[in-house]
């Protein structure tokens, strides 16, 4: 059967087994079709950086961005601008045409690193998406490697917009996209790939949380408005941090205010943000709200990165991309790595526009990143040793449209009064604004931050299980029950896989991109499981005291 297109990189694809004809998140096949075409040739070049290094040539830091903005631009919601990710593939190709004259043996280098870019693309791009790899078990590992790397080139990109670089990490991600072009590997070897590719999500988001916290500091418990100001605002989407404080430095004495949405939320957390009177709050809940909250908040919105829902025509005007974000008729604000971006055509909108109607008051509290927990640390092992807290919880990870998703709202309602949730990525929206109340003054809700976050949890997981004396990661007071939804949830997971955990439950749905067999590896060797009812799941994680 021939499809319009094929992609099932994120949990709500259609039917649990792909889009087909449109994608759920609003792609069309044509945009699909690019950005299979744009994973393509990246795969290819960096086939062609694997055998640069092998031979003892260096590789720019450049064409290391370049590729990681590649991927990152193909992610779930980032990039529905067909033009500009054609511009991508033409900008690779001619980086990978300069490097391929480098390389002393080109004929051992695969088709992706040598098609010239002539002919049909949107025909070429049939012949390299998904289906080409027919074995579907080597395609379901490939795919789960790519989309681990999808997640990994995220993390890597905020970093690198604070001038934060890791070379090893670079080289590890090209080589193990180029293995994704590699007939000769086996199941086995894949499935060694894929914890590999874990390893490196640990060193990748430890390298970001460096970032953040050499430029911002550590984040810090912190109570955040939910209201609104009487002046007009820009909100900002995404995750970008360095965006972020850039707008905030121009907006400055205009009389213009900034909120947060979604992801962005945590920016609140971090010391060197709270200089600045304008930054009022945070304005809505996750991502997928936003059509609504968008058109009532009046001002422009910037997205910096992925988490796009087609905006409807009332705002469409007022939304701005920058980054790894676009989407068609869309301003799109220029500017690369370490480059100052100009935000003053959105300053200018929002002096225009009527300041936001409020959609809720009050305040949310968060900053519980590993440093502080960490500082609390002894008033949590006296809480655990004394019995008041029984276990940990984490749901982290995200947030989405589908109804069954009101399981983590429930799930976190029954949780038993002795257990705290440590949560970071949108999915916290869920349950965040609950009244869960706090044991002994430690809140219900541990909010470490985004889900370029999630390595707090696993720093805070390490330290207890040192604190405690155990051998085994697993023998921590700590549940697994973590929401995906899109490729930096898949190298959240692989990172907790590398790092030993087991057991962990995964929802609403399992990966569409799980062949049975691999789905078995994992159920087998890891415990990983879906999602049930609230009820019996509470049972399974607590048994007689849920």
């Amino acid at each position: 059967m021939e499809y319009n297109m094929f992609c099932y990189q994120c949990q709500e694809t259609a039917g649990c087994t792909g889009c087909t004809k449109v994608g759920v998140c609003g792609k069309g096949p044509d945009v699909a079709a690019m950005q299979d075409l744009l994973v393509y040739v990246t795969r290819g070049l960096s086939a062609i950086t694997t055998a640069l290094r092998a031979q003892g040539t260096p590789v720019s830091g450049e064409v290391n961005h370049l590729i990681t903005l590649n991927l990152f631009t193909t992610i779930t919601n980032a990039n529905f601008d067909k033009k500009a990710i054609e511009e991508r593939i033409c900008a690779t190709l001619q980086t990978r045409a300069e490097l391929l004259a480098q390389v002393k043996d080109p004929n051992s280098l695969p088709e992706a690193a040598l098609w010239d870019g002539e002919g049909d693309w949107e025909a070429k791009a049939k012949t390299v998406g998904v289906l080409s790899t027919e074995n579907e078990d080597i395609r379901s590992l490939r795919e789960l490697i790519t989309y681990g790397l999808k997640g990994l080139s995220a993390y890597s990109k905020h970093a690198n917009a604070l001038l934060q670089d890791d070379s090893e990490v670079d080289a590890f991600l090209q080589k193990a996209l180029a293995a994704t072009l590699d007939d000769s590997l086996s199941v086995d070897d894949l499935v060694a790939l894929t914890l590999e590719t874990g390893k490196y999500g640990v060193e990748g988001m430890a390298l970001l949380d460096k970032a953040n916290t050499t430029a911002y500091g550590n984040p810090e418990i912190t109570k955040v408005s939910i209201g609104v100001g009487k002046n007009p605002g820009i909100l900002v989407s995404g995750h970008d941090l360095r965006d972020l404080e850039m707008l905030l430095e121009q907006t400055q004495g205009t009389g213009v205010d900034v909120y947060t949405h979604s992801e962005m939320l945590p920016a609140h957390y971090y010391p060197a943000f709270k200089k600045y009177p304008n930054f009022v709050g945070n304005y809505g809940n996750a991502w997928w709200k936003q059509k609504e909250e968008f058109e009532a908040f009046h001002g422009p919105i910037l997205m910096t990165t992925n988490c796009i829902v087609p905006p409807k025509d009332s705002y469409k005007d007022r939304l701005y991309t920058t980054g790894a974000a676009g989407f068609p008729g869309c301003k799109h604000i220029p500017g690369g790595i370490g480059e100052q971006k100009d935000f003053s055509a959105l300053i200018e909108h929002a002096k225009k526009c009527a300041p936001p109607t409020e959609l809720e008051s009050g305040e949310i509290v968060g900053g519980f990143a590993h440093a502080q927990v960490l500082a609390l640390a002894d008033q949590v092992v006296e809480a655990v040793k004394s019995g008041a807290i029984k276990k940990f919880v984490v749901m982290a990870g995200c947030d989405g449209r589908a109804k069954r998703r009101d399981y983590y709202t429930e799930f976190a309602k029954a949780l038993p009064h002795d257990t705290v949730i440590l949560t970071a990525g949108c999915a916290k929206y869920k349950y965040n604004k609950l009244d869960l109340g706090d044991i002994g003054g430690i809140p219900r809700v541990l909010d470490a931050g985004q889900c370029n976050d999630s390595y707090s949890l696993a720093v805070i997981a390490l330290k207890l299980k040192e604190v405690f004396g155990l051998d085994d990661i697993n023998d921590l007071p700590i549940v697994y029950n973590i929401a995906w939804y899109e490729q930096k949830a898949v190298i959240v997971l692989l990172a907790l896989l590398y790092l030993g955990v087991k057991n962990i439950h995964l929802g609403p749905t399992l990966p569409a991109f799980l062949s049975p067999n691999v789905a078995k590896v994992l159920v087998e060797n890891f415990g990983i499981a879906g999602i049930g009812t609230v009820e019996d799941d509470m049972k399974l994680f607590f048994g007689d005291n849920a």
